[in-house]
């Protein structure tokens, strides 16, 4: 059996525990370390501790180097990553504060040879997964429409985010730039690329800065069409709203698809009334689907020869590109070219 690759993540807040405990259960990897500025909470992990980057690498370098930080951070941290030299540097999204501080950050990493992949996890969700294989072996026929309805019911009220993520409420950018971005990346897995887009967005709680409810319009080759529709302040029937974050519909001309908020997808032929079940609902471990881990599990069976990665930087630059163009037809109120 080979060794196990060497993980160094950075990062102890709300978000990265499901990044640590994902590397602790892969048996392919070694999370060797945890980096944060507040080095009590790194600790609180049980791994060596380090309240910097630059500490951290003194002890050595990681085969990976997990950045489980906010957008503000990326542009430093990848800069001295890309100096260690590990064999492959995984970014959280958002993808840094800017569209160009983003190309910048993916030109240095080309230029150095080291694999930046952007950890945009959604698309690696069980029901995306399997919803891929019916549109790629045509069991939907010609695919005409999806449509997902954001639900997470946690908008509301002066309090709104404050116990979970409180950096919410002075973001100038939300729904789009960190909830909705998940869904631009999921659609070009599903349908390819972009190449039009039309958005009107709002802000319905006075105690954010950033929009929290709109709709957009995406186009694609071939006149097929999404709708992303969400809106924070509404919930779905589901038990945790935050497993699929909403409900989605995928229409073909010979089936359609129902994603339900407990994770299952359900199929009905175009005329039928009875449907069949396609992904059953189960009790994913780690988050939404367990899709933390299967994009680290995909990362590492890209360093080992098994895949090309998917969402490399460089292609990653076409999802901040669509997010600018989403921003940009709101503001203008017209539809946006790609």
């Amino acid at each position: 059996m080979s060794q196990a690759l060497r993980v160094l993540a950075v990062g102890a807040g709300y978000f990265a525990r499901f990044h640590h405990e994902a590397w602790q259960r892969l048996p392919q990897t070694e999370l060797a370390g945890i980096v944060d500025a507040n080095i009590d909470r790194a600790a609180a992990v049980g791994l060596p501790a380090f309240a910097s980057l630059g500490d951290a690498l003194k002890a050595g370098v990681p085969d990976i180097i997990d950045l489980i930080v906010p957008p503000e951070a990326h542009r430093a941290l990848i800069g001295e990553a890309l100096r260690a030299a590990p064999r492959a540097i995984i970014c959280q999204k958002p993808f840094a504060t800017s569209l160009e501080e983003a190309k910048a950050l993916t030109q240095a990493a080309e230029a150095a040879g080291i694999p930046l992949i952007i950890h945009e996890n959604f698309r690696f969700q069980p029901w995306y997964r399997a919803l891929k294989t019916l549109l790629d072996d045509g069991s939907l026929g010609d695919f005409h429409q999806a449509t997902f309805r954001l639900r997470t019911g946690d908008g509301q009220g002066p309090r709104a985010y404050l116990d979970r993520q409180p950096y919410f409420q002075t973001m100038p950018r939300l729904l789009i730039h960190e909830t909705a971005v998940h869904w631009i990346d999921t659609f070009r897995y599903l349908l390819g690329p972009v190449t039009g887009v039309y958005a009107d967005l709002r802000r319905m709680n006075p105690a954010i800065m950033g929009e929290d409810a709109g709709l957009v319009i995406f186009e694609f080759e071939d006149g097929r069409r999404a709708v992303f529709d969400g809106n924070r302040h509404l919930d779905h029937a589901s038990e945790n709203t935050r497993l699929t974050f909403g409900e989605g519909l995928f229409e073909g001309s010979k089936a359609s698809v129902v994603l339900t908020g407990d994770g299952a997808l359900h199929r009905r032929a175009f005329g039928a009334m009875a449907t069949d079940e396609i992904l059953a609902a189960r009790n994913w471990p780690g988050f939404a689907g367990d899709c933390v881990y299967a994009l680290q599990a995909h990362v590492v069976a890209a360093l080992n020869g098994a895949c090309g990665f998917e969402n490399a930087a460089r292609d990653y630059l076409f999802v901040r590109e669509i997010e600018e163009a989403i921003y940009r037809s709101a503001a203008q109120e017209r539809r946006i070219a790609l």
